[in-house]
């Protein structure tokens, strides 16, 4: 009892159950609906999907469906246990990424701590139930393996079978690929400036590069194959994802949200002047190319947090070192009777704070997606019969796959890689009226049912016209429908 009762042990203990409750969080992500109803269906018919079956606008189009796995696993837990599964399986993955950048960090287990919990705190916007949290969890992972490789250079086939399951599971796959080559160039420019020494390098860079050219290899070790080569590349180059979903935004730093990772950038530089430590190149090379992701799309803040918290704990550990104020560092405190009374009132409590934050989400998670979703608009449709093409708010096409698919079939969803900059523009400029052409975008669609909130502008404009009527309203939503005998836009 003792031993389990041990300070260190119970604050590491609390700090991952702390990592827990705050990554605990009711089900907002647009996304996870079509990812349910995509993970339903593989496991009903033992295949994946080739083509898109949700929209008409991409109807029997070639789809990617890159995170095949993570549908299936979705929905496996939700059918299980409900809202409980997924909430608490994607909480704890994501409290595991963050203890592994606990591990990496110097100055354990407190000056580690704090740094890990402020990188959480940065990255704590992306987080939920969504593929992206399984990428970060191994993106952690690849990184405490590079990392410990210098010590042990076989753990570097560890990423030979994590790689295989990464391409399965999420696109992301792409970030292992990338840190691999990242280290790789940093260890060649470490030998190059005089970090390291060839002889002593050489036996791990090379399993390193075989282990980076056998991971490339396994790749294709999916159901859609060399595709997956090329698709993160197409993702990221998409204009019209940079332009209208909010998570590829820059990070505005007038937003409170964005203020914890703005001051990890400024305490990184400053941290970086005072330390006796030096960055290693590889550091600086994996350090550079993530912030400027960061700062290019808040999408990848959480992957840059899970590089920067060690990197600064590491800093401010050599400063704290020279400075001799971790003498109680080097001496393990004693555990008293009274302590250990102490560390278990305080695990217990933790552990009910916990439980209680997952008790109130789940009991909570019906009124958020009231809150969140059209729901009462779509059992106004589904009781009725209207036009199976529905024109749509973007962030509802998920809720409508799952809840009206496939009588219905959606204009647009989350899955923009496969609509594509030319339907995200015309839809955006149907949805907004932003020009003469949202008009004949409808009647190419062959529009004539449309769910859309309130205040959108297209419904605004339709409430307009004598062609259009409103057969439906409340505070969330709003459906129009344009009779099927009456033409006249």
């Amino acid at each position: 009892m003792t031993s389990l009762l041990d300070t260190r042990r119970v604050f590491l203990v609390i700090v991952a159950l702390g990592l827990f409750a705050m990554a605990a969080r009711s089900v907002t992500d647009p996304d996870v609906w079509w990812h349910l109803r995509t993970g339903q269906l593989i496991l009903q018919n033992h295949a994946v999907f080739r083509s898109d079956p949700y929209s008409f606008t991409k109807f029997g189009q070639p789809w990617v469906n890159h995170e095949w796995l993570s549908d299936a696993l979705i929905f496996t837990l939700f059918r299980t246990t409900g809202w409980a599964g997924p909430i608490v399986t994607f909480a704890g993955v994501t409290s595991a990424a963050f203890m592994l950048v606990f591990l990496r960090c110097a100055g354990r287990p407190y000056l580690a701590a704090a740094f890990t919990v402020w990188s959480a705190i940065a990255s704590a916007p992306s987080w939920g139930v969504r593929p992206q949290t399984l990428s970060l969890l191994l993106a952690s992972l690849f990184l405490l393996l590079l990392n410990r490789s210098y010590e042990c250079p076989n753990v570097l086939w560890y990423t030979l079978p994590l790689m295989l399951l990464w391409v399965n599971l999420h696109a992301g796959f792409a970030i292992g690929i990338a840190f691999m080559v990242v280290f790789l160039v940093g260890d060649f420019l470490g030998i190059a400036f005089g970090f390291e020494e060839w002889s002593q390098s050489r036996g791990r860079v090379k399993k390193l590069a075989a282990a980076l050219a056998a991971c490339l290899v396994v790749v294709p070790l999916n159901p859609y194959g060399v595709q997956m080569y090329r698709y993160p590349f197409q993702t990221v180059d998409s204009s019209a994802m940079q332009t209208y979903i909010a998570e590829w935004f820059s990070p505005n730093f007038h937003q409170g949200m964005y203020t914890p990772v703005l001051l990890l950038m400024l305490a990184i530089f400053v941290a970086a002047t005072i330390s006796p430590r030096r960055l290693r190149p590889r550091e600086l090379l994996l350090l550079s190319i993530t912030t400027w992701a960061a700062l290019h799309s808040a999408r990848h803040i959480p992957i840059y947090a899970l590089v920067a918290a060690p990197i600064l704990s590491n800093l401010v550990y050599a400063w704290t070192r020279e400075q001799n104020r971790l003498k109680a560092e080097t001496k393990r405190p004693s555990t008293t009777l009274v302590r250990q009374m102490f560390n278990g009132v305080a695990l217990a409590a933790f552990l009910i704070l916990g439980s209680l934050k997952v008790r109130n989400v789940l009991s909570t998670q019906t009124d958020v997606e009231r809150h969140s979703f059209p729901v009462a608009a779509v059992s106004f449709l589904q009781a009725g019969q209207f036009s199976p093409q529905l024109f749509n708010n973007y962030n509802w096409g998920g809720y409508l796959i799952w809840k009206l698919y496939p009588e219905y079939r959606v204009c647009i969803d989350g899955r923009a890689d496969l609509y594509g900059d030319k339907v995200m523009d015309q839809f955006a400029s149907a949805y907004n009226i932003s020009d003469p052409s949202w008009r004949p975008t409808l009647e190419k669609w062959q529009i004539e049912t449309v769910i859309l909130p309130p205040d959108a502008p297209l419904a605004s404009a339709l409430r307009l016209r004598p062609s259009w009527n409103q057969v439906y309203s409340d505070r969330q939503a709003v459906v129009l429908r344009r009779p099927q005998a009456q033409t006249g836009q």
